[in-house]
């Protein structure tokens, strides 16, 4: 709660209110939950962003369970530019009100991977556009973009629970064709999905397997490392037995 404010802000607050009072409101609140320390947290963690005020995740989490689903108020958050009003926005925003255009303009916006894999992780992978972004993405040049293309095939593969092998299987080809991009947080994201993707069922291990042994075979730095370090998780006793549990 925002000192001085005589209740918290709750999702029915907001009907009375105009957008621009409970944005002040919700601004207030992520300022006085913000600590420099968690800002320097992150900077060691390779987050080095403008206007970030350190909220850490159980009190964004916290404040988005007060202020429930809001495609307005989410959009007015992404516009401030702040990082943590961002991350705000990507956990209160309703993917069914989500558009391609607002993907669009959002992902270009992305300054870091924990921005990125959170509007993935927590929004984009919801929308009905996901599965054609992640491939869209993934042939874009900008880091950020094309990392998001990679994220969005992870949590797609952890959170899609009904989608088909196929689907999966249909990523695979583009983990090989991108694994040379030895950008840091390019290539930890086709790590991510190659391993995500391998961890679903024992068919999509087997097919990830095989994908990261076709990686592996690449003159890559970058390729060497996702194959390695995704086949050391893909073979080992942990998946394997959950798999066939």
């Amino acid at each position: 709660m925002i000192a001085g404010l005589a209740v918290p802000i709750m999702a029915h607050d907001s009907l009375k209110m105009s957008g621009q009072i409970q944005l002040e409101r919700v601004l207030a609140e992520l300022k006085e939950y913000g600590d420099p320390k968690n800002v320097e947290g992150m900077a060691r963690f390779g987050i080095n962003v403008p206007n970030a005020l350190g909220v850490s995740a159980p009190n964004l989490r916290k404040l988005a369970k007060e202020i429930g689903k809001d495609h307005g108020l989410a959009g007015q958050l992404w516009k401030t530019g702040i990082h943590d009003a961002r991350l705000l926005a990507t956990l209160v925003d309703d993917p069914a009100k989500v558009t391609r255009r607002q993907m669009e303009r959002w992902v270009k916006d992305i300054n870091s991977w924990g921005l990125c894999d959170a509007a993935c992780g927590c929004l984009f992978d919801k929308t009905p556009y996901a599965w054609d972004k992640a491939i869209e993405w993934t042939a874009r040049d900008e880091e950020y973009v094309k990392r998001a293309g990679f994220v969005l095939m992870a949590t797609l593969a952890v959170h899609d629970k009904k989608a088909p092998d196929d689907r999966f299987e249909d990523f695979l080809p583009y983990l090989v064709e991108h694994a040379t991009d030895e950008r840091n947080f390019v290539k930890k994201g086709v790590n991510w999905a190659l391993r995500q993707i391998g961890k679903r069922n024992r068919r999509l291990n087997k097919l990830a397997i095989r994908t990261g042994r076709q990686i592996q075979k690449l003159d890559s730095r970058a390729a060497r490392w996702i194959a390695s370090d995704a086949l050391r998780e893909l073979n080992s006793e942990k998946v394997k037995a959950r798999l066939k549990a």
